[in-house]
């Protein structure tokens, strides 16, 4: 349809981005989870979306194109319950791999896909390792 917005969700979870954006009227198109029973629930609330795994194997420029890139990266060393590590640590860092995909994305498309990029994570995010 034209004029829609699509979405990809990486680090995806159970699909809470991918549920909001179609209770919005955006279309889910493809998700990057890595657990087994996030993957089922989201398989199961939405039977359409495209599964890919782990991120680190993903590649930005052969993904399908979409207006809004979601992310929800791991938060274990960003969190104040945690280590406090900062984006350095070894699962936060992952957030990385989400800014590479982004860039990849941007650059198969001349910069015209992904319009938007939300990051969700806990408040420590700004505050961990000296906000690194």
């Amino acid at each position: 349809m034209a004029g829609e917005l699509t979405l990809g969700s990486l680090f995806d979870g159970s699909g809470g981005f991918p549920l909001g954006g179609l209770l919005a009227g955006i279309r889910p198109v493809w998700s990057s989870e890595i657990e087994p029973f996030a993957i089922r629930v989201t398989t199961k609330r939405l039977p359409f979306v495209k599964h890919y795994g782990d991120i680190r194997e993903l590649d930005g420029a052969k993904l399908e194109p979409v207006d809004i890139l979601t992310m929800g990266s791991p938060c274990q060393d960003i969190s104040i319950a945690g280590r406090r590590e900062g984006l350095a640590g070894s699962r936060s860092g992952l957030f990385y791999e989400g800014i590479r995909i982004a860039e990849e994305m941007r650059r198969a498309t001349h910069g015209s896909k992904s319009r938007y990029i939300v990051w969700e994570n806990v408040y420590g995010a700004f505050s961990s390792n000296g906000g690194a």
